[in-house]
């Protein structure tokens, strides 16, 4: 596994991959009181919590992709992770201490104390938080992480812009969250319905499909799916057409014809022209 780790503002960043074909076993320890917050971009991975001190243990966080986790360990305590190998690993980890947080400025440290405050009052020696699944600006965020082409001070003021954006985004989807009331069977369908357009990019079922799939009307699949995932569902669709494209292009699998065609564009101009307004710059920078 690569470890890159950097300072942001006090927090402790730790950007995680790995392109293992096997299983690794990784461990670490804390010296402080710590909360975390860790984005899954893709890999599995079991988390075992647990302090010698004290005997105490069977703690088991599952991270699985596209899964932000949170939690609060006590100075001394370890975290074993497996890593599975059926999938390369992308994460990001933001640690602090509760000291730390208590001198954020009144606004940033509301945001934890609104959101996160059974982690900042707790007594015990290890508790989860919050999860949330990562939205599409989360992965948007976490990709540039990793493919950015920054060196020296430039890279870590950009570094520092992407993690603050994502915990923005972060806390952001957890007041939406909260602020949701809706029927736990409803709330499946909706993730069926983005687990199938994940799946089928290429080919993807049209909305009356979709809707008869997960067994919901086309106006509330259109409605809901907005309110919970923050966008219509083929604007959902397009972001991760384009987040694969990237990839393919970035690890140099594809040519740029190629990555539009595997992610269902017929037109390269329209592939081209959508992948600029998305990143910024041409696919066929990648080709150079």
């Amino acid at each position: 596994m690569t470890t890159d780790i950097i300072e942001v503002n006090d927090f402790i960043v730790m950007i995680d991959s790995t392109d293992s074909k096997e299983a690794e076993l990784f461990n670490c320890q804390f010296e402080d009181d710590i909360i975390g917050i860790t984005f899954y971009n893709s890999g599995h991975v079991d988390i075992h919590a647990f302090d010698d001190r004290e005997n105490k243990n069977s703690t088991i966080l599952k991270s699985r992709k596209g899964k932000c986790i949170s939690f609060y360990g006590q100075q001394g305590v370890k975290f074993s992770h497996n890593i599975s190998q059926k999938e390369p690993l992308q994460s990001v980890s933001i640690f602090s201490t509760k000291d730390n947080l208590l001198k954020l400025s009144n606004n940033e440290k509301a945001l934890y104390e609104l959101h996160l405050s059974e982690l900042l009052q707790t007594s015990d020696w290890f508790k989860s938080g919050p999860e949330v699944r990562l939205t599409p600006e989360m992965q948007l965020t976490i990709s540039k992480i990793f493919s950015n082409s920054f060196q020296g001070y430039s890279r870590l003021l950009f570094m520092k812009s992407q993690v603050l954006e994502l915990l923005s985004h972060y806390f952001s989807k957890l007041e939406q969250t909260e602020n949701t009331v809706m029927d736990e069977h409803e709330l499946q369908k909706l993730y069926k319905a983005k687990e199938i357009m994940e799946n089928n990019i290429h080919t993807p079922p049209t909305l009356n499909e979709l809707s008869k799939l997960i067994g919901m009307n086309n106006n509330k699949l259109k409605k809901n799916f907005k309110q919970i995932f923050g966008m219509p569902v083929f604007k959902y669709l397009q972001i991760q057409r384009l987040q694969k494209a990237y990839q393919l292009l970035q690890n140099q699998e594809s040519t740029v014809q190629e990555a539009a065609w595997q992610v269902g564009y017929e037109s390269i101009s329209s592939f081209s022209h959508t992948f600029f307004k998305q990143y910024g710059f041409r696919p066929s920078k990648f080709s150079k």
